[in-house]
């Protein structure tokens, strides 16, 4: 896959942090492009490492020090393989601290590594890039995370959906050699492949305490349980496992990028809230192929989209908060009587947007319970709320709740 192929919008934001940043690094899933997108940015006085190389895994393993010590200015691809380096590229920009020296990548969550948190502080930028989201697919910047915080929404041109298309999209996911298959069964075949070698080869390099099946069955769970709240006592009753044996293999699947749990929002004010969290996979498609979940099986039972659904919705603004300038953060809203909206996503001024997502191509009234609740009870912190549906209008539903089209993360304002 070249760089021309799929746009990445994280590309300038990455550029500019070499300009002033001693170690950049991006992270995220395997096979998100990451090692693409990084190759786009390396000159000819930038050397390349992967680690996934043997040779090279060899000689980083055994003498990391001097590994570092004959570099200039380099790219290390999966340096969470050996995480010994960090500590090695923190003498070398400390003694030479000219920046844009290290561009690493990572496909666990490095913040994790108890090398990197305390090694690297103040020496690093760190980069999430996640799979491939719709507007790059289709190569235009559309909706952005701030537009919806801002609650100026540009307007929307009416669209005639294409047959199938939103299925289609949430079936395939965002991983690019997925997007690329020709057919669904090939879809199938790539994830069950990318699934089967995470959990069998990747594992190993955070966790070394599992058993595949065992790990495996975990995953078939999480995935029927994806955009719903996480009971730790009941999975681990239902599996027979003990809670921490769950916790823990929530925790390596989380820092392997392949689950993302979202936590309960709450106030002061709102004292009866359940603090579980919920709990999404990062790629719709990923979820589609562990569940067994096609177009076929969709138009024969609607009800299984409304989850893959809501997923993937997750996913996107997922990905469009990566190039947002502000810090956002992700949460769910439900309280004790049940009102409850799918997501809450608040920036660094603590103001909030809740999200609705709707698998319905029609609006009722039901839809704005939850988001009332939570409007009531952020009083001036709630800038606006969505119902994300499948229809094809923009429509004011009270005060400042908008229904916007699912297509408007991808579709092109005019």
């Amino acid at each position: 896959m070249t760089d021309n192929m799929f746009p990445r919008f994280l590309k300038s934001q990455i550029a500019n942090t070499l300009d002033f940043s001693r170690v950049t690094a991006v992270i995220g899933p395997r096979q998100a492009g990451k090692t693409t997108l990084v190759n786009a940015l390396t000159s000819k006085d930038r050397q390349f490492f992967t680690l996934d190389d043997h040779f090279i895994y060899e000689q980083a393993s055994e003498d990391p020090i001097g590994f570092i010590r004959r570099i200039d200015k380099c790219c290390i691809d999966e340096i969470q393989r050996v995480p010994e380096l960090i500590r090695a590229i923190k003498m070398s920009v400390d003694a030479d601290r000219r920046p844009g020296r290290f561009l690493v990548t990572g496909s666990a969550d490095i913040l994790t590594l108890p090398t990197i948190s305390e090694s690297l502080a103040g020496r690093m930028v760190i980069h999430k890039l996640f799979p491939l989201a719709q507007s790059e697919i289709e190569g235009k910047q559309s909706l952005s995370i701030d537009d919806l915080i801002s609650g100026n929404l540009k307007p929307f041109t009416e669209t005639s959906f294409i047959p199938d298309d939103l299925e289609n999209r949430v079936l395939s996911g965002g991983y690019p050699d997925m997007y690329n298959c020709k057919s669904e069964n090939a879809k199938r075949i790539w994830a069950r492949n990318y699934i089967e070698t995470m959990l069998s080869r990747e594992f190993k390099d955070i966790s070394s305490a599992y058993k595949f099946i065992e790990l495996f069955k975990f995953l078939e769970a999480c995935a029927i349980q994806t955009s719903q709240l996480v009971d730790y006592s009941s999975v681990a009753r239902d599996m027979k496992l003990d809670v921490k044996t769950v916790q823990r293999y929530l925790n390596t699947l989380e820092q392997m990028y392949i689950l993302y749990r979202v936590p309960a929002w709450y106030s002061n004010e709102l004292k009866r809230l359940i603090k579980s969290p919920r709990i999404h996979f990062i790629d719709s498609g990923l979820v589609a192929t562990i569940r067994q979940i096609g177009l076929s099986d969709i138009k024969h039972d609607r009800s299984l989209f409304g989850s893959l659904l809501e997923t993937f919705v997750f996913s996107e603004l997922l990905k469009l908060s990566t190039w947002s300038e502000q810090r956002l953060s992700f949460f769910h809203f439900r309280d004790k009587q049940k009102n409850e909206v799918d997501l809450v996503i608040t920036n660094g001024r603590q103001e909030i947007i809740g999200i609705e997502v709707k698998a319905s191509d029609t609006l009722t009234s039901s839809y704005l319970k939850g988001m009332r609740k939570l409007q009531e009870t952020s009083g001036a912190r709630f800038k606006a709320g969505y119902v994300l549906y499948t229809g094809n209008q923009i429509i004011p539903m009270a005060d400042k709740i908008l229904a916007v089209p699912v297509s408007a993360l991808w579709e092109k304002p005019h």
